[in-house]
């Protein structure tokens, strides 16, 4: 067991340390373009100014509370979207009938970007969150609806009607048969979906208006404030990846069980 982990351990801290090199080199070469004269500094400020800029943010109350504001948005919407969509995929996927029914719809509705329903939820909810999060639920949804329905639709028939020849009824189907085949496909749409989140809630504070560090950062670029501005977007970009890397552990230890990540899971 603990050579396996050793052995393991290796390609993870090789790849750890590309990543950090990675990071390192992108801004080295930020930090020279505007220096060098590659471009002006009027609109591209070096690296060393922004992440001071950054740690000054850091240390302000105002800064945090723009977090609090876009993270309420982002875990808002993607709740309502994941259960709305686990009750509707679990209701479509267990019925032929309705997979056929709603395949058509699912195929319009789908495509429609988020953010073309701006005007609409400006109209209905105005610069409050309510907008925020209308954009956040409609293209987190599908995100978690389309990847459940393909879960559903790679169950094993075999399986499937074994169950109902042993007399279960399409509850315990559901959490016997049909759950443990669908949860893989659903952690992974429930990580889409957590990124997509955080795009449109940055969106909508962004264009809108709404309280965040979207809003933010459209103020500091009118404001002329473009060091700041920058500052705010390394720190939604971090905001990101954290997000990323907590969907990625939740969905290793939810899925400790299945034979994908079963290996990389350590005890």
């Amino acid at each position: 067991m603990r050579k396996q982990r050793n052995a393991a351990a290796g390609p993870k801290a090789k790849a750890l340390g590309l990543g950090i090199s990675g990071i390192i080199l992108f801004f080295l070469i930020w930090e020279a373009t505007p220096r060098l004269g590659l471009v002006s500094d009027r609109y591209l400020p070096p690296a060393s100014e922004v992440l001071l800029r950054l740690g000054q943010y850091v240390t302000e109350v105002a800064f945090w509370n723009d977090v609090a504001d876009t993270m309420t948005s982002w875990a808002l919407g993607l709740f309502i979207a994941t259960v709305a969509a686990i009750v509707a995929g679990l209701i479509i996927g267990s019925s032929r009938f309705l997979r056929r029914a709603t395949h058509t719809t699912i195929e319009f509705l789908r495509p429609i970007p988020s953010v073309a329903l701006i005007p609409l939820a400006v109209l209905i909810f105005g610069t409050s969150i309510e907008s925020t999060l209308l954009l956040v639920v409609y293209a987190s949804f599908w995100q978690v609806l389309l990847q459940l329905l393909y879960g559903i639709a790679d169950v094993d028939a075999v399986a499937n009607d074994t169950a109902k020849s042993y007399g279960l009824g399409r509850l315990a189907r559901v959490r016997y048969v049909i759950w443990p085949t669908a949860l893989p496909y659903l952690m992974t749409g429930l990580r889409l979906a957590a990124a997509v989140a955080l795009i449109l809630a940055i969106t909508a504070e962004l264009i809108i208006g709404t309280p965040g560090l979207g809003k933010q950062i459209a103020l500091t670029q009118s404001g002329g404030a473009i060091s700041s501005m920058y500052a705010l977007v390394l720190a939604t970009g971090m905001i990101g990846v954290l997000i990323n890397l907590a969907a990625r552990i939740v969905e290793k230890r939810v899925l400790s069980w299945h034979p994908s990540v079963r290996g990389e899971v350590v005890l």
